[in-house]
């Protein structure tokens, strides 16, 4: 017996050496010193770059590392809808070293996706909202539709086309909402991408976009298209002469493409607390919000508190627009 009492405490003592090892790598992200000064922050975009959201995560990243002195890496993992680059960030160890870019896209993909890998909602939490993007319709300068009830009255008597950049995306959703709202069928044409499919509307082999503002404001101010409205509250200030869709005779439709960030589900509260703060700081800059509304986006920071309800009630709206318009994903 003393020699089984032994062993056990000698395997308990064991037990204890090895997880007061592991404490300060587990439990240092707790603490207010997180990150640690050598830390390499992974900030996942899971888009190619150059695009909205890799935009966003570069300019949140370089702030970061330069008011924490870390190096804050910006990983662009495009592929499989954002999916590719979420899945990454889901399973990786949540020290707080490893962050994901989403956009409304990950709160569609909710439902396009039910057998994911991951779980969206159980394998990440959300830690700041950042800013958003109205949705724009736009449609060839030489189109005979003139504005918006133009374009909610003909969708009725005639078959017209609307592009998108993918099956799923916030302009494939918007166009999805539209349809809902004015009890019409306008057909969706998917593209690889925004920028061929504004080459088709400017051509005419498209009758309408719902569209990202930074693919197609260049052509509107350059005369090519013709913007019948802006799916936001208020006017853009880049495009004051354009009407919102509540003033243009379609109140509810109203559709912003967002960014945020997320972590992996384990990442420690006090982690997330510090970290969406800082991004809350950081987009209170004076200055910022107008550089950034010069390249699309309309400053929106939440912290984690107010990001959480955002991000589901975004999950079930378009589970609902999805559902509906039976979206496939592409």
């Amino acid at each position: 017996m003393q020699r089984r009492e032994l062993l056990r405490h000698a395997a308990t003592v064991s037990a204890m050496g090895a997880m007061g090892g592991l404490a300060p790598a587990m439990g240092w992200a707790q603490a207010a010193d997180y990150p640690r000064p050598d830390a390499t922050l992974r900030y996942v975009v899971p888009f190619p770059a150059g695009g909205l959201t890799d935009v966003m995560a570069r300019q949140i990243g370089q702030q970061l590392g330069e008011r924490w002195k870390v190096s804050v890496l910006v990983d662009n993992r495009p592929g499989g809808n954002g999916q590719i680059g979420a899945d990454l960030v889901a399973k990786a160890p949540p020290d707080g070293n490893t962050l994901l870019a989403i956009t409304l896209t990950h709160a569609a993909n909710v439902t396009l996706f039910p057998k994911s890998p991951f779980n969206f909602q159980k394998d990440l939490r959300p830690v700041a909202l950042m800013a958003g993007s109205p949705m724009l319709i736009v449609v060839p300068a030489a189109s005979p539709i003139r504005d918006l009830k133009d374009l909610m009255a003909q969708s009725k008597t005639r078959k017209l086309n609307a592009g998108s950049s993918g099956s799923g995306t916030p302009p494939h959703l918007t166009l999805a909402l539209f349809n809902e709202l004015n009890k019409s069928a306008i057909q969706h044409v998917p593209y690889k991408g925004g920028a061929p499919c504004m080459t088709d509307l400017i051509g005419g082999q498209l009758d309408v976009v719902f569209s990202n503002i930074p693919e197609s404001i260049p052509h509107v101010k350059g005369g090519k298209l013709r913007a019948l409205a802006i799916a936001s509250k208020v006017r853009y200030p880049l495009l004051p002469d354009v009407p919102t869709t509540a003033e243009a005779g379609m109140p509810t439709l109203q559709v912003e493409n967002w960014t945020g960030m997320m972590a992996p589900a384990g990442m420690p509260d006090a982690a997330v607390q510090k970290l969406g703060a800082e991004v809350v700081k950081i987009l209170a800059q004076p200055g910022l919000d107008e550089r950034m509304r010069q390249q699309g986006f309309v400053i929106d920071a939440r912290g984690p508190e107010r990001f959480a309800p955002f991000l589901t009630e975004a999950i079930a709206r378009w589970a609902h627009v999805i559902k509906a318009a039976d979206i496939q994903p592409g």
